[in-house]
């Protein structure tokens, strides 16, 4: 069952966006999201937070510039998932560009798990570096640190994510660290790495280092930043829109690095009209296939490649093994949910599901296909090391995953071997022999934590739209936004008639629709079921492109059958 509501609109916010221009409707919409005043939708450079505000980045600043000054040697540590690959891409890049003799390693998932941990010390020793320097990890690795200091390395931490009880003796910038006055705590690990780079610039200019030779040109990195940001699904608030809108700007102009531009092709995306859907559906899968099933190393050295052709080979590998990784996930969704039809997941507030021949690069995907499906937090295990199995986890809004994994970890101490994440995504690792164990705890803490209500499918939309409002100029003006986590696009509610409809590609139906007389083109994407002739439905309003000629189409996101008394 699904209950769909209206987003509350605070009506004083409303009020003062349409008293600063902005027209009833788009006012309705920002003000649901939080705004209250234009300012908030700046999406020009000049608008980022300043980098001062990120605790101890003027001393990591300070520090790179000496490095660079000394000809040391740095080794970028980066993780394995997108962010991961356009933060090590990122820092490549943007600290060549100011001298650095700079190289990367990226541990296989498989082999070294994640993070600085002491095995990828011992590993990144071969390259003999004076300076580690960590992106997209490094929070958590307090052993990891001590390993490269016994080892006489030193450690500069870049990351983004929650810190445990316990930080790693090292220099850190990470809006989430403790005493950090950086006002948004949303960066992705690349977003940090572009703005250490920013400081780093700011410092080199102050010692006179380019007064004989340009500045780098940061701007320049601006596509990766989209790219991972977007990928890594943090919060789009108004500083991470600023950086998605620049990357996108420069997408559409041409104007992105040749590994980007490879990963649009081989999609089937235009990048002249890139938008956060393509990074984030199309891009970031393919990107993040090789952490998955291979080894990132393949998708840094894509976004790293400086010819067309050596891009273009690069990105259709990754290509291949994303769609290897779409067989493996929907082979373990299908098992999923056989092993799920001997229970009622209506009865659990969980799901905890282990099988000793799936994928462990895979199990995030198919948690969250089961946390979409079944609305409840979800956890996927496949084997990891000898005795060991490795969970990934997807929850729903209101149950923070991590925060439950804590408490289950301090209610049941050495039952967690290794656990860490954020309030919608976490992984931990438990012994094979431990997951009955596991699961109970999992599901008491659950209880305790949620409503019945909360397991209720909600679909906040937009209300509803009169046929006035349903033209293409508010669809291209709803295109020209940057939506995405936190700031989602907007949907709406209303009756239809279907006058028509028939399946097109054998997996999606076309329809006619009727609403006060007006009659709509509308798609429902990857199902093939018939609807009856009167429907209540969530849906977008999308300027659809086809054959150089643009229309207003409707997309259905959701529908269920009209309630008696309303017309269309």
């Amino acid at each position: 069952m699904t209950r769909i509501q209206t987003r509350p609109v605070p009506p004083d916010h409303h009020a003062a966006l349409q008293a600063q221009g902005i027209s009833p409707l788009m006012a309705r919409l920002f003000a649901a999201r939080g705004i209250t005043t234009h300012a908030e939708l700046d999406c020009s450079l000049k608008a980022l937070l300043p980098f001062q505000q990120l605790k101890n980045i003027d001393a990591m600043a300070s520090r790179l510039a000496d490095a660079i000054a000394r000809s040391e040697r740095l080794l970028i540590v980066a993780d394995y998932d997108a962010d991961g690959a356009t933060a090590c891409s990122v820092a490549m890049k943007g600290l060549a560009a100011h001298g650095a003799i700079v190289d990367f390693i990226v541990p296989n998932r498989f082999e070294y798990g994640y993070g600085l941990t002491p095995e990828i010390v011992e590993l990144a020793a071969q390259h003999r570096p004076d300076i580690i320097v960590t992106v997209d990890n490094g929070i958590a690795s307090v052993a990891g640190v001590e390993a490269a200091k016994a080892r006489g390395i030193e450690v500069l931490v870049t990351d983004h994510h929650l810190p445990g009880d316990t930080l790693p003796d090292a220099l850190i910038v990470n809006p989430n660290q403790p005493g950090c006055p950086f006002p948004s705590k949303n960066l992705a690990g690349v977003g940090v790495m572009f703005y250490v780079l920013m400081a780093l610039r700011a410092e080199m200019r102050a010692r006179g280092v380019f007064s004989d030779k340009p500045e780098p040109n940061l701007g320049e990195l601006l596509d990766y930043v989209a790219l991972g940001t977007v990928a890594d699904v943090v919060r789009l608030d108004q500083n991470n829109r600023i950086l998605v809108e620049n990357g996108l700007r420069r997408m559409r102009a041409g104007r992105m690095a040749p590994g980007i531009a490879a990963l649009f092709r081989v999609a089937g995306r235009m990048a002249y009209k890139a938008n956060t859907f393509d990074l984030g559906f199309t891009l970031g899968p393919r990107l993040n296939a090789a952490g998955r099933l291979d080894d990132m190393s393949l998708g840094i050295a894509c976004l790293l490649a400086t010819t067309e052709s050596q891009a273009l080979k690069l990105a259709q590998e990754l290509d291949a093994l994303n769609r290897e990784r779409r067989q493996i996930e929907h082979g373990m969704q299908d098992e999923a949910l056989a092993v799920l039809s001997s229970i009622d997941p209506a009865e659990r507030y969980t799901l905890s599901l282990y099988r000793d021949d799936w994928h462990q690069g895979v199990v995030g995907i198919v948690a969250s296909r089961l946390k979409e499906r079944f609305h409840r937090p979800s956890i996927v295990f496949a084997p990891g090391d000898e005795g060991e199995i490795k969970g990934s986890g997807r929850s729903i809004p209101g149950f923070h995953l991590r925060d439950a994994l804590d408490l289950v970890s301090k209610r049941h101490p050495g039952l967690l071997r290794k656990f860490g994440g954020h309030a919608m995504a976490a992984g931990l690792t438990i012994a094979e022999a431990d997951f009955a164990a596991f699961c109970q705890a999992f599901e008491t803490v659950a209880r305790e934590w949620m409503s019945a209500q909360q397991l209720t499918r909600t679909l906040e939309t937009d209300g509803s739209l009169s046929p006035r409002e349903l033209h293409l100029g508010f669809a291209e003006e709803l295109a020209a936004q940057v939506w995405g986590q936190g700031f989602p696009p907007p949907t709406f509610c209303d009756r239809f008639r279907v006058l028509s409809q028939r399946i097109v590609g054998d997996k999606h139906l076309k329809l006619r629709l009727l609403k006060d007389g007006q009659e709509f083109d509308a798609m429902r994407f990857n199902q093939v079921d018939w609807l009856p002739d009167e429907i209540e439905a969530v849906y977008q309003v999308v300027a659809n492109e086809w054959q150089n000629r643009k229309e207003l189409q409707i997309y259905l996101d959701h529908w269920q059958l009209a309630t008696a008394g309303q017309g269309a």
